[in-house]
Formats: C-alpha cells, sequence, structure tokens
C-alpha cells in the first residue's frame, strides 16, 4: 500500500512537474538582446567609490559580425569540437549538462557549472547576463528551447560565432581573426581556428603572447580540438598531421595611458586571479568596481616621483608602493610614468637587489634565535675575512678569502645591533647571518611577505637576492603591523549591472606570523638609520615617528628606501637599465644626479610622499621596545686592529658554525668602487650588495 502511495505520489509531482515546467515555458519570452551585447563599460573608481578613476572598456570593443558562409567550415567545426558536438542534433539544451549543473547547486558550487551547449552559450550571452544563479540557469534553458524552435541550427551558430568574446578586444569571430592572425575569418586554417576555439574558454589563459603557462595551456586545448575534429570525421588524419600549433601575431592592447594605466592593469589581474570574473565580464559587463586606490595619496606619489626622483635621466625607473600596515589594502602605486608605452610595472614586475633593506630580515632570525638581543655587540671593524663568504675561485687572496668591508673601510668598535642596523654596518650583518642562518634569513622574508623567489645564501644579508617594490612594501607593512602579515589587494568592492547579483565585497586576509615583542624590538632598531643613521634625512624631515632601512646593491644597480609609520607602509626603488636590451646598468657618476644610493633620492621620493599623505593624519608612536632575549645575549667580541689580510693575522678568524652556501657555480670577481665582498651567490651572476656611493668629500654616504 505504502510502495503504491509512493508511486502514485512520485507520478503526481512528475505531473506538477511537466505542468509547470509548460507554464513556465509559455510565460518565457524571448527578451531582446541584453545590456552586454549593446556593452556598457567598467569603471574603475577611487577608494572614495565616486571619483572615476578609469574605464576598462569604452565601447564594448570591436565587433565586426559576418555570415556563417564567410566563416571557414575548419572554425565552424573547431567551435563544435570544443563546445558541442551534437549540436546539429540536440534541441538546444542538454540533459546531461543540465544534471550535472543542478548537482554542483546542490552540493554548494556555483549553478552554471556542467556542460552547455551552444545555443545556451549564445543566449547567456546575447539576451541573459553573465550571473551565476538558479534563477539565471533556469531562464537561459527555457529560452535555448524556444530559439532552437525559432531559428535554424546555422542562424544559432552564426550569431555565437558573432557574439562571444575571443579576447585582445575582440566580438566576434571576424574581429578575432583579424586580432590573432591578420586575416579574414573565412581563411582560418584548422589549427588557427583550434587556437580561436580555445581562446573562448578564457582568454587570460589561453592567449599564448600572455606566457609561457599560457601558451602551454593553448597547445593541449589546440591539440585536443583538433583530434575532436578528426573523431568526428572532420578532419583528416593527414589534415591534423599537417595541423601544427600556429603562434598568432604579436598583439599590444590599447592600453590606459600614464601612471592609472598600471594601477588599472593589476585591478584586471585581481577581478580574474581573485574574484574569478571572465575577460567579457570585465570588458563589456558594467561593472563598477571601486579600488582601494587612495586619490589623493596617489597624486601625491605621482607628484613625489616625478619632483623628487633625478632629472633628465630618462634610463632611471622608479617604482612605489603604499600599504595599509594590518590591512593589505594597496592606496598608492607608482609603476611607472607611461603605461601605454612602457608596460613593464616598476612596482610588481621589475626585480632588483634588495640591498641592505634585507638585513632587517636577518635582525628578525637573529631575534628569534633567543641568542641575540638588540643589545649584543658585536666587532664592526673593516675589512673583515668570513670563510663562509669565501669564493674558491676568486683571482687574488682577498677574493679567495671572503673579504667584507664597511664602505670606505669605516671603523666600528664593538657596536650593538642597534648601531649596526642604524649605520648599516656590513661587517656585523656578515657575522650574525652566519650565525643563524642564511636559511634561518629567507624564512624570516618570506613568512614578512616577499613573495619572489629566493636563495638561502649567506649573502642574502647584504641583499643579493631580487626581489619587487610590492615585495618590500608589503614585508615592512607586516613589522609595522607589530607581525601581522596581510594580503596586498586593489579591488575593494564589485557591483554589477544587474541589482539581484551580490556585491563582492573584499575582506583583509590577515595572519600573524611574528611575535609583538620581538616585532617592537626590530621596529626600534629601524627607527635608527632615521634617527641619525643612513636615512636621517627623513628624521629632519617627516616631523613625526618613522622607521625604515636605505639599500644600495653592489655596483648602483638599484636603491631604495623602504619604510613606514605605524598607520602606513611605503616602499621605493629604483634602478637603472639598457632601454634597448633591459640590462642593469650602474647608477654611477650621472651627468645630473652623480651616483645614486638609497640614501639619496629613494629617501627624498619616500619623505615627500609621506610627508603629503599624512598631512592633516594623527602623529601616532611606536610601541617601546621589549628587549627580548637581553639575559641571553653573548659576550661581546674584542675588535681587531684594522687589517686587509686573511683571518690569520685579524684576532677575529672566522669560524664554521653555519655550513658554507650551496650554489651551481662560483661567480667572476668583479672590479667596483662600491664592492663589499665577492663571495658565491645565485646562479644568475655575482651580484653582492653594498652600502653606498662615494661622496665629494670620500666620507661614507647615506646607504
Amino acid at each position: 500500500m505504502w510502495a503504491r502511495r509512493g508511486l502514485w505520489g512520485a507520478l503526481v509531482a512528475f505531473v506538477l512537474g511537466l505542468i509547470g515546467v509548460g507554464i513556465a515555458y509559455a510565460m518565457t519570452d524571448i527578451p531582446a538582446p541584453n545590456q552586454m551585447v549593446r556593452a556598457q563599460a567598467s569603471i574603475v573608481y577611487y577608494s572614495d567609490g565616486k571619483t572615476e578613476l578609469a574605464r576598462l572598456s569604452d565601447d564594448g570593443g570591436n565587433r565586426e559580425s559576418v555570415p556563417l558562409s564567410e566563416i571557414s567550415e575548419h572554425m565552424q567545426h573547431a567551435i563544435l569540437a570544443a563546445e558541442d558536438r551534437d549540436f546539429y542534433q540536440n534541441n538546444g539544451i542538454s540533459p546531461t549538462g543540465i544534471a550535472r549543473a543542478v548537482w554542483v547547486a546542490v552540493k554548494g558550487g556555483q549553478a552554471t557549472q556542467g556542460g552547455s551547449t551552444i545555443t545556451q552559450q549564445y543566449v547567456k550571452n546575447y539576451f541573459l547576463t553573465q550571473d551565476r544563479t538558479i534563477t539565471r540557469k533556469a531562464r537561459e534553458i527555457l529560452i535555448s528551447l524556444k530559439i532552437d524552435k525559432q531559428q535554424s541550427k546555422d542562424e544559432i551558430l552564426e550569431n555565437y560565432l558573432n557574439t562571444i568574446y575571443y579576447g585582445r578586444g575582440a566580438y566576434g569571430i571576424e574581429t578575432a581573426s583579424k586580432a590573432y592572425f591578420d586575416k579574414s575569418a573565412k581563411d582560418l586554417t584548422a589549427a588557427e581556428s583550434a587556437l580561436l576555439a580555445s581562446v573562448i574558454r578564457g582568454p587570460s589563459l589561453y592567449d599564448p603572447q600572455l606566457g609561457d603557462e599560457q601558451l602551454k595551456n593553448a597547445e593541449s586545448r589546440s591539440a585536443y580540438i583538433l583530434d575532436a575534429m578528426v573523431d568526428q570525421g572532420w578532419l583528416s588524419s593527414a589534415e591534423r598531421a599537417d595541423a601544427t600549433f600556429v603562434e598568432p601575431r604579436a598583439y599590444k592592447p590599447r592600453a590606459l595611458g600614464g601612471t592609472n594605466g598600471y594601477i588599472v592593469d593589476l585591478v584586471k589581474q585581481e577581478l580574474v586571479s581573485k574574484h574569478q570574473l571572465t575577460d567579457s565580464d570585465i570588458q563589456r559587463g558594467g561593472l563598477r568596481v571601486v579600488s582601494t586606490i587612495d586619490k589623493d595619496k596617489q597624486y601625491d606619489a605621482n607628484i613625489a616621483v616625478r619632483e623628487e626622483r633625478p632629472q633628465d635621466e630618462p634610463e632611471i625607473h622608479a617604482g612605489l608602493v603604499s600599504i595599509l600596515p594590518g590591512d593589505g589594502a594597496v592606496v598608492a602605486l607608482y609603476g611607472g610614468d607611461d603605461f601605454a608605452e612602457r608596460p613593464l610595472n616598476d612596482a610588481t614586475q621589475a626585480k632588483m637587489q634588495a640591498g641592505s633593506t634585507f638585513k632587517i630580515f636577518t635582525l628578525i632570525a637573529a631575534l628569534q634565535s633567543g641568542d641575540v638581543s638588540t643589545k649584543t655587540r658585536y666587532n664592526g671593524a673593516s675589512p673583515q675575512f668570513f670563510e663562509e663568504f669565501a669564493d674558491p675561485n676568486g683571482l687574488t687572496p682577498e677574493l679567495k678569502q671572503g673579504r667584507v668591508k664597511n664602505f670606505g673601510d669605516e671603523q666600528f668598535g664593538n657596536i650593538d645591533m642597534l648601531t649596526a642596523t642604524g649605520h648599516s654596518v656590513n661587517t656585523v650583518y656578515a657575522r650574525v647571518n652566519i650565525d643563524v642562518g642564511a636559511e634561518n634569513t629567507m624564512k624570516a622574508a618570506e613568512d614578512a611577505g616577499i613573495r619572489s623567489k629566493l636563495e638561502p645564501v649567506v649573502a642574502d644579508v647584504l641583499g643579493t637576492d631580487y626581489v619587487t617594490v610590492m615585495d618590500m612594501a608589503n614585508a615592512y607593512a607586516t613589522i609595522a603591523a607589530q607581525g601581522v602579515r596581510s594580503d596586498p589587494y586593489l579591488v575593494k568592492e564589485v557591483k554589477f549591472l544587474d541589482e539581484g547579483l551580490p556585491t563582492i565585497t573584499a575582506e583583509p586576509t590577515t595572519k600573524r606570523v611574528f611575535d609583538e615583542d620581538l616585532m617592537s624590538d626590530v621596529i626600534d632598531a629601524m627607527q635608527e638609520p632615521v634617527n641619525g643613521g643612513t636615512a636621517r634625512y627623513v628624521g629632519e624631515n617627516l616631523d613625526r615617528p618613522a622607521a625604515g632601512k636605505t639599500g644600495t646593491s653592489e655596483n648602483f644597480r638599484s636603491a631604495w628606501f623602504d619604510g613606514y609609520v605605524p598607520q602606513l607602509a611605503t616602499a621605493v626603488g629604483m634602478y637603472r637599465s639598457d632601454p634597448e636590451t633591459g640590462d642593469e646598468l650602474a647608477m654611477t657618476d650621472l651627468e645630473t644626479a652623480g651616483s645614486i644610493t638609497g640614501g639619496t633620492f629613494p629617501v627624498r621620493i619616500w619623505t615627500a610622499y609621506m610627508k603629503a599623505a599624512l598631512e592633516g593624519t594623527e602623529v601616532q608612536e611606536f610601541p617601546e621596545p621589549a628587549f627580548i632575549n637581553e639575559d641571553a645575549a653573548p659576550p661581546s667580541t674584542t675588535a681587531p686592529p684594522t687589517s686587509s689580510a686573511p683571518p690569520s693575522t685579524t684576532s677575529a678568524p672566522p669560524t664554521t658554525t653555519s655550513a658554507p652556501p650551496t650554489t651551481s657555480a662560483p661567480p667572476s670577481p668583479t672590479e667596483s668602487p662600491s664592492s663589499t665582498i665577492t663571495l658565491p651567490g645565485p646562479s644568475r651572476s655575482p651580484k653582492p650588495s653594498s652600502s653606498g656611493s662615494p661622496s665629494a668629500a670620500g666620507s661614507p654616504p647615506p646607504d
């Protein structure tokens, strides 16, 4: 009896369901083409949510519709092989795809997951919005059924090929064919068609020009499509053998000019990578994106770089990033003068040797060891020889022995870590890094927020690793936040044209990575460069407590100042490159700037920006130092006489407490007036760091 009742109940539910679907089908009208087809621009605003920063698209892209007869059969077959092999047999929907979408939705996924037919994709792109809801999916299915009855398959395929987005600002197959291969769609080969059928899945993932990963994706997807064309009888085996992967033509996108172009490019990347929006969503979706960029601070950054940088030196580039500690919001970013002319972002893509800014991570590692405090004293004499820094293939005894010196052989006696930090004493920090281990320095840097690849070699304390300005701004922001690391972000909010869609609101991603007491001591030490040390210009001009570190790489190929106040962290990096080859060039003996060190132009840019950006804000104090490990500090060492002899002639011979670094090959020796050390380093080149450039008077300049 219960079984019969259950069967009758199921039958009644089924019948009612059919009736409901029938009513819904009858009541569903095919709407007019949606706003996406009419193309509204997506707009990026400053952090106030009102002032327009830029438009991501101003016309919905290029479109040139062509009849199906003007589209090569290879292209027609490639799109069918990729998206809907039963297109000419089905009724506009895929029951199995719908079932998968429902199952995914039941499990909490997105309702649009699951295979959609070409008809469904055409309906979604031409008539509906891109939102991911069950309601939109249901309308898509019903309209697809109606469209399949009202239009021929050829009409649907033609409209689909003329509607979808292929990347490179191209909407429709004719424009895409010209953008990728400089030819009409009627002339596309099988291999070219397979690539275009690949990129519609996501141009940012499949356009070979965008990078090695995209090239690999495109090759794999194209091969899959070509093989499917053979399986369907649309391509012979011989034709398949001849259809080798073909790279598209080079493409230079129409870019937003000026400094804002770098910000817009990063916003686009974040919308795709973090918020899973498609290129089509961004280009023609009418998004309203609120960025984290503060309009006034961005203006201050632009003015500071332009007015304080070396003048009439076009080969010198500067990057600036300013971040809210404990949050990660990027409030100002200077990536270059003009994104349209030079798309390389000097804030996030250009990598420079970190110089002495990396000493702070050795300080963190030393304090973490429990054996060092900021009051621990070390021998600051120069030069000193360390076995761990030795280059066995050096051409002179000094090179072979691992000679480390302070700039200009400046002499210090037994000094504590505060003084060593304030004056960027290379010989002290070399000794400390040997004791704590290069691996621990590298880990401290990574924990702080460095995302560039680092090398665990003993010379990393002197800044041999290559990092970005974003890396250093984020890492120093972690210190300013007393050990709380945040992931940097530029997108604060995203609103959609469809008011029924939920607004995307960014939430800061934070993690405590360092102890507060440890950070208080690091912050205390980092005030030394500002208070009379290598960055004293900051202390003389900012009028509020600040902390930071200068850095200059060997041969003056990069110069830094990275610093912070409690509520704002900013990094400034500068380098010089050959405009033709991109090779690093020394910033020495320049006609208008002399020799550039971290204590010169980077400090001036940083100070000018921070003074303007912080105007009217509360003056906040740093935490009092905790002086951790004070009782565990080892006894001080005795300073040896100044000497250029190997270790056997000094009273402070090198120890062997740390293993020497492993490298793939030792470097060749270099000659440089600023050289402080010759040692094995990362395999790319022997570019250890130095502390500064000669001044006119011959005394040590700011680092």
